[in-house]
């Protein structure tokens, strides 16, 4: 479905003075949707949320515009009500793989696993691989990728690396040029013990993306805990300044979900280095 339809936006006191006739509120719908998402994608989330309002209120059987403002309401901070918006998409469009994804990192915010892992695998199931696909059908935003890395985000929040690890193996396979994917896939590695495979990754991926503070920060902790420091702070200085957010282990863990070997790791490195 297209994400183009909505009303050109009015001065409040007009909308409050002139209420929009039927064929005006259709003609003007494209340009109000294209201003709610425009909003959406630049992180004006609170100046977005009055514009999905007012799309839902004239265009209640829209699926995107449900599933847009789910995504808004939980970037504000409200996941109950962006998994009713997202729910309420798959209402309205049972086949679109979107809602379910969006509800799936809903459900994670609130820590419910399985729900996630259910939406996720709803997308595995219903969505076609892509080596299943006709020859030439373009893959502009492959849900199939995301729907694995966010399951194997599920699977390592509940301590199981080794589903994690095939998980993230398969979405970068899924989508190639996935970095973060590629670097999950290495974490995870590096968490089971198969330290030589999980250098090798980070390794391949500092070549390839030289600015990805996130391979960097890992072969950091990597490199410190087989006993490489100079190596390691060499990364670190990289990766430090991409990211400042890689010192933090409260946002290692919560949001950047990296595995607890490779988290003890990079604070024992940064203790030292201190």
């Amino acid at each position: 479905m297209s994400l183009a339809r909505l009303l050109v936006l009015l001065l409040p006191v007009l909308l409050l003075l002139v209420p929009l006739q039927p064929a005006q509120a259709a003609a003007g719908l494209p340009q109000l949707f294209d201003q709610a998402l425009s909003l959406s994608r630049q992180g004006d989330f609170e100046a977005a949320l009055p514009l999905w309002n007012q799309v839902i209120e004239l265009a209640p059987g829209d699926a995107a515009a449900w599933s847009n403002r789910g995504n808004v309401l939980l970037a504000l901070g409200d996941p109950e009500a962006a998994i009713a918006d997202q729910t309420r998409a798959i209402e309205l469009e049972p086949a679109s793989a979107d809602p379910h994804l969006n509800r799936g990192t809903a459900e994670e915010a609130l820590a419910r696993w399985d729900a996630a892992a259910a939406d996720y695998g709803w997308i595995l199931e219903h969505v076609p691989a892509t080596d299943a696909r006709p020859r030439g059908q373009a893959l502009v935003d492959e849900p199939r990728a995301s729907a694995l890395y966010n399951l194997g985000n599920v699977q390592g929040s509940l301590g199981d690396w080794p589903a994690a690890r095939a998980s993230f193996e398969a979405a970068a396979l899924e989508r190639p040029g996935f970095a973060m994917a590629r670097s999950s896939a290495a974490l995870a590695a590096f968490e089971l013990g198969d330290l030589d495979v999980a250098e090798r990754q980070l390794r391949q991926l500092i070549r390839r993306y030289p600015l990805f503070a996130d391979a960097r920060a890992g072969l950091t902790a990597l490199l410190w805990r087989q006993g490489h420091l100079g190596e390691a702070e060499s990364h670190w200085a990289a990766a430090s300044g991409l990211d400042p957010r890689y010192r933090q282990e409260d946002w290692l863990l919560s949001i950047r979900r990296w595995p607890p070997v490779p988290i003890e790791a990079l604070q024992q490195f940064l203790a030292l280095a201190a």
